[in-house]
């Protein structure tokens, strides 16, 4: 099972990761292996830095064969959801221990509010973490809000804050690299982009983005 959504949000330690029990033969994959189900399967994580990768395979400890249905999306029950429960777990704490976790999106506020002497409008009561900034023709040119994982077709439940920006519809393709700016969700996708405001995403970069949404938000 795919783990690799912990690089969105966080940056790893490389120093860290042989202290919480991983190891290398050439310092490009880290393994590590974890008992779980009470001694009766293990986890065997891969991790790779330069990819950005973390996968989870469970196998059987008697037999040391996979565990298939592990891996299955459509697999059910209350053992394989048992065993994929203490795996994230295990994923947790490997990224509490072995990544910097921090999000950007309290920097990023002050940053438009500096920038462009404009204050964040709060317009959707549903939904009160949304907030959108208005360029003054009272079009908005950055979206923050908070979204999950899946709904930029990453695993994971967990949320994260991102902010949609306008780009150059001919651009928009090579901007996209699906690990810190995506397809804009919920928007036009010819002429959105969706950005993750975590410590994955370069805040210059951002900050570069959000200039060149305002100009073309303006002469709109």
């Amino acid at each position: 099972m795919d783990f690799s959504y912990i690089f969105r949000s966080a940056k790893i330690k490389i120093d860290s990761l042989e202290s919480a029990g991983f190891s290398t033969d050439d310092g490009k994959i880290y393994s590590r292996k974890d008992s779980i189900s009470k001694g009766d399967f293990y986890a065997d994580f891969s991790l790779s830095p330069a990819d950005q990768n973390l996968t989870v395979q469970i196998f059987d400890s008697a037999t040391n064969e996979k565990y298939a249905l592990f891996d299955m999306p459509r697999a059910h029950g209350a053992f394989v959801a048992s065993l994929r429960e203490e795996a994230r777990k295990l994923v947790d704490g490997i990224k509490s221990s072995c990544f910097e976790s921090h999000d950007l999106k309290d920097e990023y506020l002050a940053w438009l509010t500096s920038q462009f002497s404009a204050s964040p409008e709060f317009p959707w009561p549903d939904t009160p973490d949304y907030c959108v900034f208005r360029c003054p023709n009272q079009k908005w040119f950055a979206l923050v809000m908070k979204i999950k994982y899946r709904q930029l077709g990453l695993i994971g439940e967990e949320e994260v804050w991102v902010v949609n920006v306008k780009a150059q519809s001919d651009k928009i393709p090579d901007f996209i690299d699906k690990k810190s700016i995506f397809p804009a969700w919920h928007m036009n996708k010819k002429h959105w982009i969706t950005v993750l405001l975590t410590a994955a995403t370069d805040f210059n970069n951002l900050c570069q983005l959000t200039e060149k949404s305002y100009e073309l938000v303006v002469k709109a």
